[in-house]
């Protein structure tokens, strides 16, 4: 046991916990904003709320604080491209989700990413400083959630992050 722990050793900690991989959007002054996070999660379920932890160094940051309405885009495996875009630093703003498949919630308007497994659509109901980061909580206004059909689970797997790497369910069978 390090009883001094540092930056290194705690990434290298908490990249053995493996998370679900998510795409965090908001539409300010008619423009899309987007960002990978998987630090992304639900919280309670009366009310209905969830949490996303957003740097606040980033435009992504700049954006969320400029508005109370957020989508999120639960992704599958088939989605790895649309999140190592979206997680690319220094990309160019306009048109970013140009080449990604996505609609406008209907209760929000932010932009979803078509195909994922679930999207939520939230308003943001406080927000709280962390360290180098904020933990935006939100209240759930919508939900949609993909239908699983027989013999679709393999497109329908989640994508992953464990150890630094995105990674896939090796049984794809073991899922509901």
């Amino acid at each position: 046991m390090n009883p001094t722990p540092d930056t290194a050793l705690f990434r290298e900690a908490v990249s053995r916990f493996a998370t679900g991989i998510t795409v965090v959007t908001c539409r300010v002054d008619g423009a899309d904003h987007a960002m990978t996070a998987n630090a992304f999660t639900s919280v309670s379920l009366e009310p209905l709320l969830v949490l996303v932890c957003v740097e606040r160094a980033t435009r992504f940051h700049q954006a969320l604080a400029q508005t109370d309405s957020w989508g999120v885009s639960i992704l599958t495996r088939s989605a790895e491209g649309t999140a190592r875009w979206l997680a690319t630093k220094g990309r160019p703003l306009e048109n970013q989700l140009a080449d990604v498949g996505h609609y406008y919630g209907p209760t929000t308007g932010a932009a979803l990413i078509s195909g994922s497994l679930a999207t939520l659509e939230v308003r943001t109901v406080a927000t709280h400083l962390a360290g180098d980061h904020d933990v935006v909580v939100g209240q759930v206004a919508a939900i949609e959630v993909a239908a699983d059909s027989p013999g679709a689970i393999e497109g329908r797997a989640p994508l992953l992050y464990y150890r630094r790497a995105y990674r896939h369910l090796d049984e794809p069978e073991s899922l509901p």
